[in-house]
């Protein structure tokens, strides 16, 4: 591991809900038309650049990402999503970007696929499938990695090595073995989750929390500091909603902030060809786990080519594939049913830009039914964004990761796992993008998966042509209901040992239940969680803090997990905390 900095003076930078308002969005500078003046006539106005001076990445739990589309992906028929779920399935096949390029086992693929009755898969969508492994195999030999559903969710097996794996493995036992009395087990989890390292234990409470406004401290600085700084303060209540001018009156209600408390990230490097943790991982001690600090940092390093891959198209959604567009609703008439859709010829990013190219030469010709920018007025001019670069366009200024550790543990008494709920990471404190899940390790478990969901924008939905009050479409096109909501599944990745999996905070996502496989045996699945912060805000974190949670934060975890606990007072307090915080959010 790189030697730590040991600089104790930084320049101070604004943070929110400290010397910025909580709910402060940084954006762009840009231009816009406004109605002014007496009369009434539309205007160019400009409004400079704020914070950074970069918008953020889409999050699904701000309501003017929302109301504006960015959140929302769009809706997808569910033939396109039975070709994403055909398409990770294949991908979890060994060689699978060597075989789809051999004829003889790409038949045998369709052959399987068109026989299986459970599966609605044509000819054309299994053709499109294979096509488009074959571009991605391209795409896949050199990152070690895949994205499998729009999104985009991206997984990889390849990308951390096997020794990496089995030296977490051997750093995180020490996390493990401390007394049962003092496991902190996730509230509402039966005894079934246990956290090692989580950011819900001492965060930044509001009104508690001290912190460093003019300097920071480093990892060799955290204990020696403890007890400097001023009190971060606890928001006024109207900085708990949305703060843009054009905020969706729908969120007036809807807070998405904390008053309470804020996760804290740690700050990484990225100036160079790898990874530095240059500040506290919450709850890690800095000193006593310096080797797992190190191996976090070689698992970043691999997560960042993921991120890349997971947030490109939330900039552009040039870079998302459209499978199959729906325009006209027609009927069988013997069946009754909608004609289902099928897609046309794949074709890549680059080789739409080159159609367009050539359907420009064309004035009559109205270009690809089946382009993604079917939604663009000036399809014909789109020009792709560069693809996101964490480590170029950031190098400057630093990323911000909250580090997750758990365990998943089930007995012979308590041998099933009845899954987890439908969330997204974290409150706008965080600012979360994306999420990195590694997992490191499993034993006697049956398959696993993660399942994700999306709110998808029926703006295309009100473009098609149908029969009026026919809706019965919508359904067997989509999986929607006529005022029901806009949501859909896509499918699930399974979770097995040693997979590396990215997706963006725009998804929902739940841990599907598994079991035990031998119920005579106790069995696990462990877990290493990576939340990256909004690159284009900064948050507070540990950088620039004396300490958590005053001298019961970070120091009594310290020392509950040390030899000498037992001669340490207070330890009934240590509970109150915990409980107060888990609670609390």
């Amino acid at each position: 591991m790189p030697p730590m900095t040991t600089s104790d003076t930084i320049k101070r930078v604004d943070l929110p809900g400290f010397t910025l308002p909580l709910n402060f969005t940084p954006r762009a500078a840009f231009d816009t038309f406004e109605l002014r003046g007496s009369d009434g006539e539309y205007v160019m106005v400009h409004y400079e650049a704020e914070g950074e001076g970069e918008n953020l990445f889409p999050n699904a739990l701000n309501g003017n990402d929302l109301a504006q589309g960015g959140v929302s992906l769009r809706i997808t028929s569910l033939r396109e999503i039975a070709m994403m779920q055909l398409m990770n399935q294949l991908t979890d096949k060994p060689d699978w970007d060597r075989k789809v390029f051999d004829d003889k086992i790409v038949s045998l693929w369709k052959a399987e696929v068109l026989a299986d009755q459970e599966r609605d898969i044509s000819q054309q969508m299994a053709d499109w499938c294979i096509a488009e492994l074959q571009w991605k195999a391209g795409i896949f030999r050199p990152q070690g990695a895949v994205s499998v559903y729009n999104g985009d969710v991206v997984k990889s097996d390849a990308t951390v090595p096997e020794s990496l794996k089995e030296a977490l493995k051997a750093a995180v036992k020490t996390l493990e073995d401390i007394p049962a009395a003092y496991q902190d087990w996730h509230p509402e989890s039966d005894n079934q989750v246990l956290d090692l390292v989580h950011p819900s234990l001492f965060p930044l409470v509001y009104g508690r929390t001290r912190i460093l406004h003019d300097s920071h401290t480093c990892l060799e600085g955290c204990i020696r500091r403890c007890g400097e700084g001023t009190t971060v303060p606890v928001p006024p209540e109207y900085q708990t909603k949305l703060g843009d001018r054009n905020v969706a009156f729908t969120q007036e209600r809807i807070k998405p902030y904390s008053r309470k408390f804020q996760w804290l990230p740690c700050d990484i490097d990225v100036s160079g060809d790898q990874t530095r943790i240059t500040s506290y991982i919450n709850n890690l001690h800095p000193d006593k786990y310096r080797n797992l600090y190190g191996l976090i940092e070689q698992i970043l390093t691999q997560a960042i080519p993921l991120w890349n891959m997971t947030l490109t198209p939330l900039r552009d959604a040039g870079y998302m594939l459209r499978r199959i567009q729906c325009k006209d609703i027609v009927y069988d008439d013997v069946t009754g049913l909608v004609i289902q859709p099928e897609p046309g010829e794949f074709r890549s990013p680059k080789q739409r830009t080159l159609k367009k190219e050539s359907d420009r030469q064309d004035d009559g010709e109205s270009g690809d039914p089946n382009d993604v920018f079917n939604d663009s007025d000036d399809e014909d001019d789109y020009v792709y964004k560069e693809p996101v670069d964490l480590r170029r366009q950031y190098a400057a200024r630093g990323l911000q990761v909250i580090i997750k550790l758990a365990n998943i543990q089930l007995t012979p008494e308590k041998p099933d796992y009845a899954g987890g709920s439908w969330h997204v990471e974290g409150q706008l404190n965080e600012h979360i993008c994306a999420t990195a899940l590694y997992y490191y390790d499993s034993a006697n478990i049956t398959p696993s998966s993660l399942a994700f969901r999306h709110q998808c924008n029926d703006h295309e939905v009100t473009r098609m042509r149908y029969e009026q009050n026919d809706h019965a479409w919508l359904e067997q096109i989509f999986g929607c209901k006529q005022y029901g909501p806009t949501v859909q599944v896509l499918g699930a990745v399974e979770t097995k040992e040693g997979r590396l999996l990215t997706f963006p905070n725009v998804l929902q996502h739940r841990v599907q239940p598994f079991s035990l496989l031998d119920h005579t045996k106790p069995g696990y699945r462990r877990i290493l969680a990576l939340f990256l912060v909004d690159p284009g805000t900064r948050i507070t974190a540990l950088l620039g803090m004396s300490h958590a949670n005053g001298r019961t934060g970070e120091l009594i975890l310290w020392v509950r997990r040390s030899s000498w606990f037992r001669v340490f007072p207070g330890n009934c307090r240590i509970t109150f905390i915990v409980t107060w915080i888990f609670r609390s959010r």
